[in-house]
């Protein structure tokens, strides 16, 4: 394994965790729907919890958690770029319009976050010794909750939609009431609902 890039994805798994939780408390903020205020509202703590698990991660594996590569600079951006797309969605004045972008942006930052903890899992499968159990030991706490937090935020996502269109819309999502964390389920419950 290549200990630089490695590097490089703790850094910017750290950062991207870091503003989840400030896009996590501008989307409680553009919540109107009372389900989905709550989820995010589970999220956001998750994800407090993930930026500890993240900063012990990079003492067991002698990273400066306050180094700045350039990544996790450009990563720390995309993070203020979404919550600067919700604050204007909230200052527009249409609150549903701005949970919908608020569903957008979380979908977006879930996609990168289910990455990292993917490519953090993979690293400690293939690794050796305490570096492998470290990495093994943080993903197995959080893979679940990310698994969660990206379809159940799609899920969302699209079904709000589907009601904004006037299209049939099932609210809460399937994904949500059949508990998916997995690509699989997530397919077979917007199928379920949505007959093609």
């Amino acid at each position: 394994m290549d200990a630089p890039k490695l590097k490089e994805l703790v850094l910017q798994a750290l950062e991207h965790e870091r503003g989840g939780v400030s896009v996590y408390e501008t989307a409680v903020r553009c919540a109107v729907t009372d389900e989905l205020k709550e989820e995010w509202k589970k999220y956001l703590k998750q994800t407090r919890r993930h930026v500890t698990i993240l900063e012990d991660l990079c003492k067991s594996l002698r990273i400066d958690r306050t180094e700045k590569s350039v990544g996790a600079g450009i990563v720390a951006g995309l993070g203020r770029a979404l919550v600067s797309a919700m604050q204007a969605a909230l200052a527009a004045g249409d609150p549903q319009a701005a949970e919908l972008v608020a569903c957008e942006c979380v979908v977006l930052a879930e996609t990168k976050d289910h990455l990292d903890w993917e490519l953090l899992s993979a690293c400690g499968k293939a690794g050796k010794g305490a570096e492998a159990r470290a990495l093994t030991a943080a993903a197995e706490e959080v893979e679940e909750q990310e698994d969660e937090h990206l379809y159940h935020s799609r899920g969302w996502c699209r079904e709000l939609w589907r009601q904004s269109l006037g299209l049939k819309a099932v609210l809460p999502p399937p994904e949500e009431k059949k508990h998916v964390t997995t690509a699989i389920g997530a397919a077979r419950a917007e199928q379920a609902a949505h007959p093609k």
